[in-house]
């Protein structure tokens, strides 16, 4: 158990931040009319209220699990809603089905004594203690004599509790534990600050002994149900409360358990405590066992390694499809397209069944038709799909929502590294068609003025003005502050074009079309020259954000370029240029990588997008910056994304931080309302990792490829395990010599073998 208290990048209110009444950021837009709420900015600009709201710091610090698509948001405590206005509760499939849950002690709060996360995600353990117990004047009860340890884990739609209590003072104790708790059933944009003129009604609870019912019929008909089922029989049982009088002598200890249900799942609320603890972590010993693990030198890194691949696996949904990496908690625990393909990406080299499981989801879910509110065109991959009463009721465009620009050419991407990676020729050629739809839409929907650009700008007015990874309304803007008009070209997506079009001429040369891999390679090179004259600009020594509909260059200094070098299209004698951009004084912080150098108009340290830093962006420029040679930038990028990690609580890095410059004896400040854990940043580590250890793969020949590695100043000795290629598995370590490193294999299953190049 590693002990510590629980946070959240959420919950942490660092820095000032506006609030908004609508909160739906990055991922929806709602007003009550149907049509967009739009917020007046000093520049005279029209925000379109994409941002999740800050409601001001809790009084308690947040935790979370998830376990399929359920997840919860509890308190320090074990507590949820304890706090006003914070999103706590057990969700399910973007509704909450409880919004209350806490435990008093003889109707006084309890007192803290510790609270963690276990590893692996496995639980929340929390230690509890009484206060002074009074009877009128008299004190019935002394404070500390009671231990209370509250267990807390997920499972098949059902969250489980044990609550053990033992007496530890010298008299006999009676007094009543209390349990109360409620369901408002509203939908997750609901929680995110959304309004909404009209809701469903209430259902009348249903009450059996030791159990309640609690439900809502929403305004399309769709009923929703929470069950909370108490072990023993409470004394006394409402419809929003259970007391429990508790009689202990001297070191006398005994256990309360609780059960609340949010999905159709009784045989969750029959089986033992015990036995369902053990069968969710035999599940998620299972999502692991083909991933690779990372083991380090520092035990301090160890903690964000092994919290990494823990929120990796928590994060990996079983879907119809296979394992999905839902994008984060808790606004976006659900399929994104972007999230999932890199994250996908970012894993490959550890964990290609993940890969398997994307393309084959995104896949099934792509767009056949035109349909102007969810953006969609054929050929298109999905962005973001809700299954909440206000995407089926069309509040929000999100039941199914393709508006991204780049989540087709990563989906085509991801494919033939998917191939390049595993030599799968099966599974790519069940998904050629959809890679063919994909490559259709890039080539002929996608290019919307034909000048060999992927553009976007989007059908309607409901639908997200920005459609890059960084979408946020004013992410896109000119060097003097103006934002760019479309339809625009993003730097990043047309490096993802390229790279998807090489990487896919091979898929199609062994799938025996030789006159489309032909094509594909000369569409990446004429791609390759026509990026270098539109979007390179020299008195910079990088290349520009994006073209705007004029074909305009927005000319500043972002992380975007780092996506280009982790593409390949970016010139040989220009990487080294666009590397030292990245890794100047005003991009690099100290913790990462600034999404906008802070010379830039509309710099902000404390904006999502404009200044703030992002794991996953770094983990990608990091890959890139050692596909051209330069393994030292690489690790210095992975070195800072560690150290921020040991900064953070729980070791866990957040979906973004703030990026002021990083200063002695200071962690990074967090973003107030970051998601934590999210799949992409916690999959930074292992493409941050790839790259300074340059691993690749040849499955033809069943080698494991180390090219230039180099480790970072904080581990001397790294071990991973479980590299597996065709029939072949590794486990090597990496061990500091000097300036070098020596890899050696401790173990090999097969005849496969470790090659290091340098």
């Amino acid at each position: 158990m590693r002990v510590g208290l629980l946070s959240g990048g959420a919950e942490k209110r660092s820095v000032p931040f506006i609030h908004r009444p609508l909160c739906l950021n990055r991922h929806g837009s709602n007003a009550p009319d149907g049509a967009m709420n739009l917020q007046h900015m000093p520049d005279g600009s029209e925000e379109p209220l994409f941002d999740v709201a800050s409601h001001g710091p809790p009084s308690r610090p947040r935790g979370t699990l998830k376990q399929g698509d359920t997840f919860a948001v509890f308190d320090l405590y074990g507590d949820m809603g304890v706090s006003v206005g914070m999103p706590d509760g057990i969700y399910h499939a973007d509704t909450r089905h409880l919004c209350l849950w806490s435990l008093s002690i003889g109707g006084e709060e309890p007192l803290f004594l510790g609270s963690t996360i276990l590893d692996g995600n496995a639980g929340l353990a929390v230690d509890l203690t009484n206060p002074d117990i009074h009877g009128g004047a008299q004190k019935l009860i002394p404070k500390d004599t009671l231990h209370v340890v509250r267990f807390f884990f997920l499972w098949q739609d059902a969250a489980h509790e044990r609550c053990s209590i033992q007496n530890h003072g010298s008299a006999p104790v009676d007094l009543v534990f209390t349990y109360r708790f409620d369901a408002d059933f509203i939908d997750l944009f609901e929680a995110r600050g959304a309004r909404r003129k009209a809701r469903g009604l209430p259902l009348p609870p249903v009450m059996q002994p030791g159990r309640v019912e609690l439900g809502y019929r929403a305004l399309d008909g769709v009923e929703a149900r929470t069950r909370v089922e108490f072990r023993p029989t409470p004394e006394t049982l409402t419809a929003g409360r259970a007391d429990f009088r508790v009689k202990l002598a001297p070191g006398e200890r005994t256990s309360l358990f609780a059960t609340i249900a949010a999905g159709p799942q009784g045989e969750a609320m029959r089986r033992p405590f015990l036995q369902s603890l053990q069968q969710a972590c035999r599940a998620t010993r299972a999502i692991r066992s083909d991933m690779a693990s990372i083991v380090s030198s520092n035990a301090r890194v160890n903690d964000v390694l092994e919290r990494s691949a823990a929120d990796v696996a928590m994060l990996l949904t079983p879907t119809p499809q296979g394992l999905y990496p839902y994008a984060g908690i808790p606004w976006y625990s659900t399929t994104f397209g972007r999230d999932g393909l890199l994250t996908a990406l970012s894993m490959l080299w550890a964990d290609p069944g993940i890969a398997c499981g994307v393309l084959k989801r995104l896949a099934d879910l792509q767009a056949t038709e035109t349909d102007p509110e969810a953006d969609a065109e054929p050929g298109k991959i999905l962005h973001e799909m809700r299954g909440g009463e206000m995407a089926r009721m069309k509040e929000v465009p999100f039941a199914r929502y393709y508006g991204s620009v780049d989540s087709t050419p990563l989906f085509v991407l991801l494919a033939g590294r998917y191939y390049e990676r595993t030599g799968d020729l099966e599974t790519l050629r069940g998904l050629w068609p959809a890679i063919l739809a994909a490559l259709g839409w890039i080539n002929g929907a996608g290019d919307r003025d034909r000048d060999g650009f992927l553009e976007y700008h989007r059908a309607t007015e409901t639908g997200l003005s920005n459609q890059g990874w960084k979408d946020s309304f004013d992410s896109t803007f000119h060097a003097d502050g103006r934002l760019a008009e479309g339809p625009i070209a993003l730097v990043e997506v047309q490096a993802y074009v390229y790279a998807a079009k090489v990487s896919l001429a091979r898929v199609a040369h062994d799938l025996g079309d030789a006159d489309l891999a032909t094509g594909l390679a000369l569409e990446a090179a004429t791609l390759a020259e026509r990026f270098e004259a539109h979007f390179w600009c020299p008195d910079m020594g990088t290349y520009a954000l994006a073209l705007d509909g004029q074909k305009s260059p927005c000319r500043v200094a972002t992380s975007n370029p780092g996506h280009a070098l982790f593409s390949g299209i970016v010139r040989e004698d220009r990487a080294a240029s666009v590397i030292g951009r990245l890794m100047d004084a005003d991009s690099f912080s100290g913790w990462g990588i600034r999404t906008v150098a802070r010379t830039e108009a509309r710099y902000n340290p404390m904006s999502y997008h404009n200044g703030s830093i992002w794991p996953h962006d770094n983990a990608v420029a990091a890959l890139g910056m050692a596909r051209y040679g330069h393994t030292q930038a690489a690790v210095n990028v992975l070195e800072a994304l560690l150290d921020a990690g040991c900064s953070l609580p729980l070791g866990r890095l957040p979906e973004l931080y703030c990026g002021f410059r990083r200063r002695k004896g200071r962690g990074p400040t967090l973003y107030p309302v970051a998601c934590a854990p999210q799949a992409w940043a916690s999959a930074a580590i292992f493409a941050g990792v790839q790259a300074c250890l340059g691993i690749d793969f040849r499955p033809e020949t069943e080698e494991v490829i180390f090219r230039r590695p180099r480790l970072p100043p904080s581990i001397s000795e790294l071990s991973l395990k479980n590299l597996r290629v065709g029939r072949t598995e590794l486990d090597v370590t990496v061990q500091r010599r000097g300036e070098d490193v020596a890899v050696g294999v401790d173990r090999r299953v097969g005849h496969g073998q470790a090659v290091v190049l340098l």
